[in-house]
């Protein structure tokens, strides 16, 4: 159990013990997140400012179908819609935590990699919401969707479907595209592992794709795509891009790597968790979602070890259509039953601890190794 943990995960009365949110980050943080987080909320907003002057002078009008909301438009308005900016933050962490300080073209390649990092991210749920043919996003329809009721509002020819669906694909594109631009001018070895993340990331989102297609996943399956779509892109490769900023030597950067891989490894478990049992008013999607579209999560894995019977059978239907309402609601309080939820706590749990040894080191700043030990918490028992 996580030294964290102050309870023994009970199944069949598991809460949060932990603070729940990422909006809790500290104000007067030691290593000034809130202002580099102003810095990159600045640099999106001129990296906006720019695509949007060089959409108008490729085509200076907006076609009545889409009324004001345009593309650039459109990807502003999801990069305003909130998040919990956790890539930029870890990024900016593993810069300070290798001696990066305030000031200078060091902040500056900072800001710009956080600007990246939203922006790539932004590309990843908009394409991940036309995949998974989601409705919702942080509580709002997703782009896909918004752009088919423009459709069917403008009276459109052809499926709004369809329409919502290829517009989401250009607004993903846009956003991919600028994050790359503003990684371009950077230094060769945050280029090179920022293909690293790039490609991690699509071959995560390949895996999730082809093992929502099959049956429920193994273990070694389940903790492969996790790693990869989520883990890695949220946690160990920002962390890895700001310590490159700062010219952090091999021996510090192995340590936030080791960090990042494990504090990863329990924010994809979390993932899960929400995805089956989490709270629509606070996560913004669907209850049991995970469980309707069959994602190749652990608890899908363990499902399969822990139960046979009846109950196995139940939990073959996930991702297929005879899966209803009821059924989830059933499913969601079998894994809580039969010790699937409390082994995921474990999980969670074990793996922060193993990131936190991590970071045991006189070398590493310790005001950003303070930062990163609360965001363990944070992440790791968020509710969104």
């Amino acid at each position: 159990m996580s030294r964290l943990s102050q309870e023994p995960a009970v199944a069949a009365d598991l809460v949060p013990r932990h603070p729940g949110s990422l909006r809790l980050l500290r104000r007067d943080s030691d290593v000034g997140l809130e202002r580099l987080l102003e810095r990159v909320d600045q640099r999106i907003a001129e990296v906006l400012a720019e695509a949007t002057e060089l959409w108008l002078e490729s085509d200076g009008s907006v076609p009545p179908i889409l009324g004001e909301l345009d593309l650039p438009a459109l990807l502003h308005q999801l990069l305003a819609s909130g998040g919990k900016r956790i890539r930029p933050i870890m990024a900016a962490l593993g810069w300070a935590a290798c001696g990066g300080r305030p000031g200078g073209g060091s902040e500056d390649r900072l800001a710009s990699i956080g600007a990246a990092l939203e922006l790539l991210h932004a590309f990843a749920l908009i394409h991940d919401d036309v995949m998974d043919e989601a409705d919702q996003r942080r509580g709002r329809p997703t782009a896909h969707v918004l752009a088919a009721a423009l459709h069917q509002v403008a009276g459109g020819r052809g499926s709004p479907a369809r329409f919502g669906e290829s517009i989401a694909i250009l607004l993903g594109d846009l956003a991919l595209a600028e994050a790359d631009q503003l990684i371009g001018d950077l230094p060769r070895p945050v280029r090179r592992r920022w293909r690293q993340l790039t490609v991690e990331l699509v071959c995560g989102q390949r895996g999730d794709l082809a093992g929502s297609a099959m049956p429920p996943p193994d273990l070694d399956q389940a903790a492969r795509v996790a790693r990869l779509k989520s883990g890695r892109y949220t946690v160990r490769r920002p962390l890895e891009l700001g310590a490159a900023v700062a010219g952090a030597d091999p021996a510090l950067l192995d340590r936030l790597s080791r960090y990042g891989d494990e504090l990863g490894t329990a924010f994809a478990l979390r993932d899960d968790v929400l995805g089956v049992w989490g709270d629509p008013a606070v996560t913004g999607k669907p209850a049991g979602d995970d469980l309707l579209s069959g994602k190749p999560t652990m608890i899908m894995a363990l499902a399969v070890r822990r139960l046979d019977g009846p109950d196995r059978a139940l939990v073959d239907r996930v991702g297929t259509p005879a899966l209803g309402p009821d059924d989830v609601a059933e499913l969601q309080h079998l894994l809580d039953r039969s010790g699937v939820r409390a082994e995921v706590e474990q999980l969670i749990g074990d793996h922060v601890d193993r990131g936190l040894a991590a970071l045991d080191c006189a070398d590493l700043a310790e005001p950003a190794v303070a930062e990163l030990t609360r965001m363990a918490q944070r992440i790791a028992w968020r509710d969104r």
